[in-house]
């Protein structure tokens, strides 16, 4: 159903961005593959919002048509001690209602990815991680609407390319090859989304360092998902990297969570790190044991350091602003990772910040910071 066409600051949780020349709601999945296909039939762009959580958008808006999925409801496949529980849902269910569900049924293996703003639509395409966990270690498939060949199809888990913040539906997104690049919006639009989890009311063993901590357990153990998911939304809220509530206003969630990724750096040239820089293993979505619930295996290639030490670090402290205090674009009070709109920021005031500290962090430690929200219309 078309709309008299809101802002895309109504639309996202940086809250910048003009409107768009068209805006779309679609409640069925034929409604979604339609509004998609027309578009891309007259070479009409298209960008497809979920919640929002992942944008950046040009204060222009966006010379296209923006289609919002607002389907819901997960259905549960099939649930039995020996497979599982095996549970489908449209991409437009809110992620973290998924996850809370999960934890309230005694499905394990997405408890660790609590808060996490946004869709289901978004998850396996940015494969979103957080505290040790990705989406990647529960996906069995995800159906798509493939742009290219004008047909739906189902991607099983092994086709989707997985890796730290990425899968082959982002990197669709930008591939010139089969009338490519399809930006904003990947040649695959996700239409609903199958994960495969184990039954159990422990989580997943405990892969984040600071999260046991805060458990009181060793990294690699397991604790109750529900004890999980209260001490992951503590942690987030700490941070700011929760939702805001309109009722209580905090601008520190004016954001788009991290807006950088972590630096994944080879490990053969790990020692040129500064030496007290965080090192972190990079883990895969395969286990490395099969007989029991584990931890994925250590790729011995790579390692992963911090973005938020270098922000730190290269002298960019919480709260800095180019501008100082009156800055409308500022780094999070609670959080070097996230850059956050303090009420009246534009999408130029925002660009300026992530340029500074990102050159700043090259000057200083010859990394350059890549961006994790989709920019649309602009460029860092």
């Amino acid at each position: 159903m078309t709309f008299d066409a809101p802002s895309l600051a109504d639309l996202t949780t940086l809250r910048v961005g003009g409107s768009p020349d068209r805006y779309v709601e679609t409640a069925t999945e034929a409604e979604l593959v339609d509004a998609v296909r027309s578009a891309d039939e007259v070479g009409e762009p298209v960008l497809v919002v979920g919640g929002g959580s992942n944008l950046l958008v040009a204060d222009e808006g966006f010379a296209g048509v923006v289609v919002r999925d607002t389907r819901r409801g997960a259905r549960v496949e099939s649930e039995d001690s020996c497979g599982g529980a095996s549970v489908t849902a449209p991409a437009g269910h809110g992620w973290d209602a998924l996850v809370q569900q999960a934890v309230e049924s005694d499905w394990v293996g997405i408890e660790a990815l609590s808060g996490i703003p946004g869709t289901l639509g978004a998850a396996p395409v940015q494969n979103i991680g957080a505290y040790g966990q990705e989406i990647a270690g529960v996906v069995s498939s995800v159906r798509v609407w493939d742009r290219h060949e004008k047909r739906a199809r189902m991607l099983a888990a092994g086709e989707l390319g997985f890796g730290y913040r990425s899968s082959r539906l982002k990197d669709s997104m930008y591939d010139a090859a089969d009338d490519g690049p399809w930006y904003p919006t990947p040649r695959f639009v996700v239409l609903e989304v199958s994960l495969q989890m184990r039954l159990g009311s422990l989580s997943a063993p405990v892969a984040y360092p600071e999260l046991a901590r805060t458990l009181g357990v060793t990294v690699g153990e397991r604790a109750p998902s529900v004890d999980v998911r209260e001490a992951v939304l503590a942690l987030r809220g700490g941070k700011g990297m929760l939702l805001d509530d309109p009722a209580q206003p905090d601008h520190d969630r004016w954001s788009a969570g991290s807006f950088f990724t972590n630096p994944i750096v080879r490990a053969s040239d790990a020692s040129r790190l500064p030496a007290d820089a965080p090192q972190f293993p990079v883990r895969t979505s395969r286990p490395a044991a099969t007989t029991g619930p584990s931890l994925g295996e250590v790729d011995p290639e790579v390692v992963k350091t911090s973005a938020a030490w270098l922000i730190d670090h290269a002298g960019f402290s919480k709260g800095y602003g180019v501008y100082g205090d009156a800055s409308l674009a500022r780094l999070s009070t609670k959080h070097t990772l996230a850059l956050t709109n303090r009420g009246g920021a534009s999408a130029s005031d925002l660009l300026t910040l992530a340029r500074t500290v990102r050159d700043g962090v090259l000057d200083a430690y010859g990394i350059e910071l890549v961006p994790e929200p989709v920019l649309v219309g602009v460029a860092l």
